[in-house]
């Protein structure tokens, strides 16, 4: 029996994409649409401006949008004449002024929340989930249930710009990596709509994105740290992150180029090798999202957001142009698709590994 589903922001860029997603999913039924007040009332096809390149998925245009708050969502839930009451499983996408609170309120009404908002992703009692890198993080809700005393509980995804950081260097951590620079290049639909105004973004190059590089450089350490054995906190991972954040006029996709300083001396061989040996934490599972983590691609001249940006189906980082920059430093740029692995298609599939963990009985 599928898991009733919650969408809240899902008129925006990254709603769009979870119910592009969900449309067939084999786990996942989206029974209740949630937007802004702008939206209430009126029908999904009416209030979303729908931005992807595929056509709105059918029987979501009739649906009834309704507000953020948990009374609104469990009214529609009930409503609807799929024969059982109220919601298993709620996704947040809201804008992060909005999410905190709103999010609360659904955790201590006993529902899992998982949260592609900022406002939770650095408490010390909330996991900071890329599935493929720390689902063992997810320990931390036994310690969060108890802290706040709710039922449910609140997992967050971290920043599109941070998961494709975040998975390359994932294998790389056995060879003592101690210090990390990261620019960017991020697609336009990282700012959501209507977003950057186009006589920004055409033809340009803006060098600053608000509270980007704080996120890479705070996220970073601790997805890559390890959930201390008491199981109530994470004890971040030791390296340096300095980020330099650049947004260009594609649409989708974020190009990063890293330069990665090690402890030891490492080879061109043993970072190949660790990256083509990685297959993600969750690759048992068999989750029906799941991609190879992780793409390289030998052509000098890649990735590319025109030729690359949709391997794994949006749910893969590729990697391309490494090269070694002294006996303890290399340098590489990858891709990955902001919407989907960086965002939506992330969070399903961290559902299906919480699922799949019996996180969500």
């Amino acid at each position: 029996m599928k898991l009733r589903t919650a969408i809240l922001g899902a008129t925006g860029f990254v709603g769009q994409r979870f119910v592009q997603l969900l449309e067939k999913h084999p786990w996942f039924d989206v029974t209740v649409l949630g937007a802004s007040e702008r939206s209430v009332g009126k029908q999904y096809g009416e209030a979303a401006h729908w931005l992807l390149d595929t056509p709105m998925p059918k029987g979501f245009a009739w649906k009834s949008v309704v507000a953020c708050t948990l009374e609104a969502v469990k009214k529609e839930a009930n409503a609807s004449s799929s024969g059982r009451d109220g919601i298993d499983l709620v996704f947040s996408c809201l804008p992060n002024e909005l999410a905190g609170p709103c999010e609360e309120a659904f955790a201590r009404a006993g529902l899992p929340v998982i949260s592609k908002a900022s406002a939770h992703r650095m408490d010390a009692d909330v996991p900071l989930v890329i599935p493929e890198v720390n689902p063992d993080h997810d320990g931390l809700i036994t310690a969060q249930r108890k802290t706040r005393k709710w039922d449910g509980f609140i997992s967050c995804d971290p920043n599109c710009s941070t998961t494709p950081l975040a998975l390359t260097l994932k294998p790389l951590m056995g060879m003592g990596v101690k210090r990390v620079h990261v620019t960017t290049l991020q697609g336009l639909s990282g700012a959501g709509y209507p977003g950057v105004a186009s006589l920004d973004a055409l033809g340009n190059v803006v060098p600053f994105i608000s509270g980007e590089e704080e996120k890479i450089e705070q996220e970073t350490p601790k997805i890559l740290g390890q959930l201390a054995k008491s199981g109530d906190r994470i004890q971040p991972a030791r390296i340096e992150i300095s980020a330099s954040c650049n947004r260009v006029p594609v649409l989708e996709g974020h190009l990063e180029n890293v330069f990665v300083e090690f402890e030891r001396d490492v080879s061109i061989e043993a970072v190949r090798g660790a990256w083509d040996e990685f297959h993600g934490a969750i690759h048992s599972l068999k989750l029906p999202s799941a991609q190879p983590p992780i793409i390289y691609k030998d052509e000098p001249n890649r990735p590319q957001h025109r030729l690359d940006v949709f391997n794994g189906k949006g749910m893969s980082t590729t990697i391309g142009r490494l090269r070694l920059d002294g006996p303890r430093r290399i340098k590489y740029a990858c891709l990955s698709h902001n919407t989907i692995q960086g965002a939506a298609g992330g969070a399903i599939l961290h559902a299906e590994a919480l699922k799949a963990n019996g996180l969500l009985d």
